[in-house]
């Protein structure tokens, strides 16, 4: 029996090119160490109530999509809030959901070292939100340091090679540039990034 839970805020079923390869089903969570000036989950900040489900109960609710999984080469993306943040109970979903499941993870990387090191093995694809390589920008857009992230993704590079991680630059109004972006970009593919994703923030507030 898994010991770890996963605060469950919602399931987003059939998703396609949005969250990893093939169909995929989204598994939203709670909590996030980052306060982005234009959050898209705010609500994950004010304490919207999360169901705290285990390994075992996540698998009942979204093995019903397990053909389009096998078919299309999909499955489970943990995001939210901070898909690191529960290493441990993505680890124990790893190992109870059938090996022909793809495992994405959302994550800023904004995490200690240990967390990260332990989804390592779990996941197969880590799709990363960088906000942007300049240390200015990213501490006015997030309140943190960029060097937490760039640290961490220096080392998930070297533990699971470039082709299993896929970095999202944004254009975010108000905060940095197209030219800007661009830096950001080039300063990824020098670390080694190959698969990058630009693409600019639509804000609705």
């Amino acid at each position: 029996m898994s010991t770890s839970t996963f605060p469950l805020l919602g399931i987003a079923r059939h998703r396609m090119g949005t969250d990893g390869e093939g169909v995929t089903t989204l598994a939203a969570g709670a909590g996030c160490p980052l306060r982005c000036a234009w959050c898209i989950n705010k609500k994950l900040l004010r304490g919207a109530p999360a169901e705290d489900v285990t390994p075992e109960e996540l698998l009942d609710r979204v093995r019903a999509d397990h053909l389009y999984f096998c078919a299309t080469g999909g499955g489970i993306t943990f995001g939210g809030g901070e898909a690191l943040l529960h290493a441990d109970f993505i680890r124990e979903f790893r190992e109870i959901c059938p090996p022909e499941w793809k495992i994405t993870a959302e994550t800023s990387l904004f995490v200690p070292r240990s967390y990260l090191a332990e989804a390592t093995d779990a996941v197969d694809l880590f799709v990363v939100d960088c906000k942007d390589m300049n240390g200015e920008i990213y501490r006015k857009y997030t309140g943190e340091d960029v060097s937490v992230m760039e640290e961490n993704l220096h080392f998930l590079l070297e533990r699971t090679g470039p082709e299993r991680v896929i970095v999202r630059v944004p254009l975010i109004p108000g905060y940095n540039t197209e030219e800007d972006q661009k830096k950001s970009a080039e300063a990824l593919r020098k670390m080694g990034v190959e698969k990058l994703d630009l693409f600019e923030y639509v804000i609705r507030e």
